[in-house]
């Protein structure tokens, strides 16, 4: 079985900042109790920032917001944090690779391919990769956003068995236990709908820039990969053999849908950031909903963004509701000029199908 943990910053420091040797020691000797199973582990660790921040004056509760200061954290906390979990793992008879992604690396479909290829070699010496996005050269526009969601495209990338999401709480609960004393933990979600995303709040601490809705947008990722993932607290005893063997109420599972979308769908869905809208009249979408039809230039009303051909773009109704991503074969200049055109009256250099239905994806 191959395994994606996941842990958060708010579980792997200190009060005072400071990377979490007992947190860290805890997970690798997790790790190493599955790997003498024969299942392959990979990590995915927060908390260079938070381990960076101490070193260069900012204490506890004095994260900087200067983008350049936060990247020269990570840079300095990366070092320890890989060193204290190349020593942990060490300790239980494992190597630790380190492996920085940033998202261009999942964008890119030969990065992508070359990223799968590494994690997959790492794997196959008996290698424990443990994976953080690259924060000391991350774009502010250009990033995944948290760690949660790296995770779940590293699970599609290595088409996982189970994502375990650790944290420092027990799962999701029917409200903020914070706050409500009569919060209950849910142990199964089937379905990740409108409501139960409304339902979630924002981040839980100041550590890191996650929180449960993020982790519901990982799950929904993960979820339409076919890959199970469990919510649970990083502090609980043997979580993660209790995540991987479904022992009830380690925490939250989300179960994986039955459909899954194919491996390029997928990747155009959730891996690439889109880069423009096109608006098409209802005919148009009934005929890519109902019917899995391309999008023709006959069916487009409008237009908003600086996209060139082959970038990701988002499919709106004339209501406004996005319902579909897609790769498109026109740019925005030959769009604004062609739309609600049919197919005959093209330049011959143009494509007859503004997206294929190929490159397309209904979004849940």
């Amino acid at each position: 079985m191959k395994v994606v943990a996941k842990i958060g910053s708010s579980s792997l420091t200190t009060v005072t900042g400071e990377i979490d040797h007992g947190a860290v020691a805890k997970l690798c000797a997790e790790v190493a109790d599955l790997r003498e199973d024969g299942h392959h582990v990979i990590i995915v660790t927060s908390a260079a920032i938070s381990a960076g921040l101490g070193p260069l004056g900012y204490g506890p509760g004095k994260r900087p917001k200067d983008a350049g200061l936060l990247r020269a954290a990570s840079a300095v906390g990366q070092i320890a944090l890989m060193a204290t979990y190349k020593g942990h793992l060490a300790s239980n008879g494992l190597m630790a690779g380190q492996v920085l992604l940033a998202p261009t690396d999942l964008w890119h479909r030969s990065r992508y391919l070359k990223s799968r290829g590494t994690l997959e070699a790492l794997m196959a010496r008996g290698v424990v990769p443990v994976i953080n996005e690259n924060d000391a050269v991350a774009d502010d526009e250009i990033r995944f956003g948290d760690n949660d969601r790296l995770a779940a495209l590293v699970a599609h990338l290595i088409d996982a068995d189970c994502l375990v999401l650790l944290t420092d709480t027990a799962g999701v609960f029917t409200g903020d236990p914070r706050r409500d004393s009569n919060a209950s933990l849910i142990e199964e979600i089937v379905e990740i709908d409108q409501a139960l995303e409304l339902a979630v709040g924002g981040p839980g601490s100041t550590a890191g820039r996650g929180g449960m809705a993020s982790k519901l947008a990982a799950a929904k990722i993960a979820a339409w990969s076919g890959v199970e993932t469990t919510v649970a607290q990083s502090d609980r005893p043997k979580v993660l053999r209790e995540a991987v063997e479904g022992v009830a109420g380690v925490g939250t599972v989300f179960r994986p849908r039955a459909q899954r979308l194919p491996a390029r769908k997928l990747w155009i869905a959730f891996a690439l950031p889109p880069t423009g809208r096109i608006v098409v009249d209802e005919g148009a979408r009934h005929a890519l909903e109902q019917d899995q039809r391309s999008l023709l230039p006959a069916g487009v009303t409008g237009a908003d963004g600086l996209f060139a051909a082959n970038d990701a773009v988002e499919l709106l109704d004339e209501r406004g509701a996005v319902f579909a991503k897609g790769l498109t074969r026109w740019c925005r200049a030959d769009l604004d000029s062609f739309s609600g055109s049919h197919s005959r009256d093209l330049p011959e250099e143009l494509a007859e199908e503004v997206i294929h239905r190929d490159d397309l994806v209904m979004l849940p």
